[in-house]
């Protein structure tokens, strides 16, 4: 690993200094300053020439502040004659913008992947992204990870008799399908109506879910408000208490809140994709670190990654799985 360079924004630099720890590198210092006219500008302070660089920096917020600093850290290693540039982007904020549902509405998804491979980016790797199919905005080439796998092995810990894994909505039934597999449980989903950003109607929930613990699975969890419309759904229908699970643990506003006192809550858990909220001793984070520096060591030594992103990695699979990721070709 002596050709590559890791370094981070301002956004992570403990998740930075977790993969890491995991590759064996140090992190190579940077200094992003903000001139007084509040203009950014980012100086990578290691030797990038003809180097692997990867820059590690989830879009939180500020997220606009996170993506200039990225944009500019990807153009300082490019104009430093980095050999690849490649964007590790734990958590995409712009995925949820991926669509045209209404006229004359922007497609930030798109405009954002554009923004790094035009700074100079050769490769992102990304994890979980809201929409699927912001995959396809990027005109590099993406390595999409999941933490399935990583949120499974809290739950095989634990006594799952009854059990049931729900999804907020249809749109992530599929992980929901795939989570539910990895722990031997049936599956529900919600059937839920965005009315604005943070407000959510769920009409019903299509599944048995009575007599039931529920474990809830999502991909990001940002003011609650679809997770506590589905927990009061989910009582209604008989459900005695909730695991909240999700990889993006975003918890703006009065998400803390809301989750910690809800009497339907057991546990919150989530991935270190994004940096843990202050003040929550109870909320239980699983690193991925593992992962994204599993998926840096085969890009740099020209290894499949596909294995990382199949629904459940080899390092986090079962022991019954093991024998599909055997056959994985490299």
């Amino acid at each position: 690993m002596r050709e590559v360079v890791v370094f981070s924004g301002s956004a992570h630099p403990r998740l930075a200094h977790a993969i890491c720890d995991e590759l064996d590198v140090p992190l190579s210092e940077s200094v992003v300053t903000r001139f007084s006219n509040d203009c950014l500008q980012a100086q990578l302070l290691a030797n990038c020439r003809q180097r692997d660089v990867y820059i590690v920096q989830p879009l939180v917020p500020p997220t606009q502040d996170s993506l200039m600093e990225l944009l500019l850290m990807i153009d300082a290693a490019r104009g430093a004659s980095a050999g690849m540039v490649t964007a590790v982007i734990p958590h995409f904020a712009y995925a949820r913008s991926d669509k045209k549902d209404a006229s004359r509405i922007s497609l930030g998804g798109r405009l954002v992947a554009d923004l790094i491979a035009t700074a100079g980016a050769n490769r992102v790797i990304t994890m979980n992204l809201h929409a699927p199919q912001v995959h396809g905005f990027f005109s590099v080439p993406v390595d999409h990870l999941t933490a399935l796998g990583v949120l499974a092995d809290h739950f095989r810990e634990q006594e799952l008799d009854d059990c049931v894994v729900v999804s907020p909505d249809l749109g992530n039934a599929k992980d929901a399908t795939q989570f539910s597999r990895l722990l031997g449980l049936p599956v529900a989903a919600g059937s839920k109506r965005r009315l604005s950003d943070d407000r959510v109607v769920i009409d019903s929930i299509v599944g048995d879910v009575s007599g039931k613990r529920a474990i809830v699975l999502d991909d990001e969890i940002a003011t609650g408000g679809s997770i506590v419309e589905l927990l009061d759904r989910l009582a209604d229908r008989g459900v005695t208490e909730a695991s909240v699970a999700c990889t993006h643990g975003l918890f703006a506003g009065s998400a803390v809140e809301r989750l910690r006192s809800h009497p339907m809550v057991r546990e919150v858990v989530t991935t270190d994709t994004v940096p843990a909220p202050a003040g929550w001793p109870g909320l239980k984070v699983r690193s991925v670190a593992e992962l994204f520096a599993e998926a840096i060591k085969r890009i740099h030594a020209g290894e499949s990654v596909s294995s990382l992103f199949d629904g459940v990695d080899p390092m986090h699979a079962p022991p019954r799985q093991n024998t599909l990721f055997d056959r994985v070709r490299p």
